[in-house]
């Protein structure tokens, strides 16, 4: 079985919106998430983390504490999988959508009340998100 390992950053601005990804992988719906991505070779979850949010937002972030871990295997697939969320505050940059990527659609800073009415890619990051705005 191979094994996938990657990182999530979970960014939240001064209004409690989170910053969020709709993105449109091939053959499957529009889903919004956070940036995530798979470690390269050579990184820490941390800086797989970083990399991967000024790679699809244009805003660089230091990664802080570990929020949740998402682990698990595919159904329909011979591959494990070990996510880790970190929160990251913006260091700088600025966001844009990378021009030449062509799965991401938009970013969007998003209210919970709005996240509620999203199609997640992970619908259970929702209750990680209200607990992170109601602390």
């Amino acid at each position: 079985m191979a094994n996938w390992k990657g990182a999530a950053g979970v960014c939240i601005n001064e209004r409690n919106e989170i910053l969020l990804v709709l993105m449109k992988a091939p053959e499957e719906d529009s889903k919004w998430s956070v940036p995530a991505s798979g470690l390269e070779t050579g990184e820490t979850l941390e800086q797989c983390c970083e990399r991967e949010f000024e790679e699809v937002t244009g805003l660089t972030v230091k990664a802080g504490e570990i929020l949740k871990k998402r682990d698990g295997s595919y159904e329909n697939a011979a591959v494990s999988f070990d996510l880790h969320y970190f929160r990251v505050e913006v260091t700088g940059g600025e966001l844009i959508i990378p021009k030449d990527d062509f799965l991401i659609e938009d970013i969007a800073w998003k209210s919970i009340e709005e996240i509620g009415n999203l199609e997640l890619a992970y619908p259970d990051d929702l209750e990680l998100f209200k607990s992170l705005i109601a602390a």
